[in-house]
């Protein structure tokens, strides 16, 4: 072969290895490459934005790429999951959702755009997050007892605020009136956040609420604080009783938090995420964080995609029978 036809032949490859470059982009690209965005189905300062926002501050790190959270309100956080089951499955818009959008919804939305089991791919718990019975700080009832036979009394001149149909507040106070057999006038936010300002207000007379959203305005007494729907108490609220201890051990609640991708996202990017979730969940700048704002952060074994999805069906069997009988 002369220096021509030799010459010919590398150009041909060379040209030949540009084509596959173009046609396969994403193959020269290591997952992740640009921001990802993070989808959060309820208002800034709300439990699962401020969970949402501690995590992946940590997991941006381990990734070396900026995690943008978009706060998107509205049906009780399915207005976002919707969005995000929806979204590419490429890696780059996840949602954190919570037993409101991922299990309560189920039984609530009779036509739920999603099946929060098969349009999703989990990738880790987050943490849990005790519910609290919360009223304001005039409400006149010194403890739980006196709150339990307040309400029973007066349901028809109360309201009670929660953060949209479906939403953890909302599940969570159903089942506190089932529990107690009232019902009271329910008062809508778009989000957390927003009900436990009217709450601190005097807007609104009382409400069920993870405790990452109570622990501040309990602290500065700006609320009341009944009871923890725990077995144990909480740390970061010692003084506040459990319901056992309180007098209603019928009412055990606590929510949890999770981070998904849309269905079909590639089991690599998954486990980069699980990884990197798994990481901030280790470490102990993060872990004080959450720990002081009254989370319950799962066990090493318990950060699996695995143990997200088994979460995610028994809770939905869980909530199922008690939120249908709203219909």
């Amino acid at each position: 072969m002369n220096f021509l036809h030799r010459l010919l032949a590398v150009t041909h490859l060379a040209f030949i290895g540009i084509l596959v470059l173009l046609a396969y982009p994403a193959a020269a690209d290591e997952y992740p490459s640009r921001p990802i965005t993070v989808i959060v189905p309820f208002a800034a300062g709300g439990p699962t934005d401020v969970v949402a926002r501690i995590v992946t501050a940590s997991m941006a790190q381990t990734l070396g790429q900026k995690m943008l959270i978009e706060n998107i309100v509205g049906a009780g956080g399915t207005t976002a999951a919707t969005r995000a089951a929806r979204a590419a499955n490429d890696g780059y818009t996840l949602i954190v959702g919570h037993m409101g959008t991922h299990a309560a919804a189920v039984p609530l939305y009779s036509r739920l755009p999603y099946d929060p089991q098969t349009d999703f791919a989990p990738i880790s718990p987050l943490a849990g997050t005790p519910i609290m019975i919360l009223a304001r700080k005039d409400f006149p009832a010194k403890d739980l007892q006196e709150f339990i036979a307040y309400v029973k009394a007066n349901t028809e001149k109360l309201n009670a605020a929660h953060a949209g149909v479906g939403s953890v507040s909302h599940a969570s106070g159903e089942l506190l009136n089932s529990v107690l057999g009232i019902r009271p006038t329910g008062v809508p936010f778009n989000g957390t956040g927003p009900a436990m300002d009217a709450l601190v207000s005097g807007q609104v007379d009382y409400m069920c609420d993870q405790i990452v959203n109570a622990v501040p305005p309990v602290r500065s007494g700006t609320i009341k604080a009944y009871a923890v729907a725990t077995p144990a108490r909480n740390a970061a609220l010692p003084q506040v009783p459990t319901t056992t201890e309180a007098g209603l051990p019928s009412f055990q609640v606590q929510a949890w938090n999770g981070i998904f991708a849309p269905k079909g996202t590639p089991p690599a990017v998954i486990a980069t995420l699980n990884a990197a979730a798994a990481k901030a969940l280790g470490d102990e700048a993060v872990r004080n964080r959450l720990l002081d704002l009254g989370s319950v952060i799962p066990p090493p074994a318990e950060r699996t995609p695995e143990a997200l999805a088994t979460l995610v069906k028994s809770e939905i069997a869980r909530w199922t029978p008690v939120l249908t009988q709203l219909h």
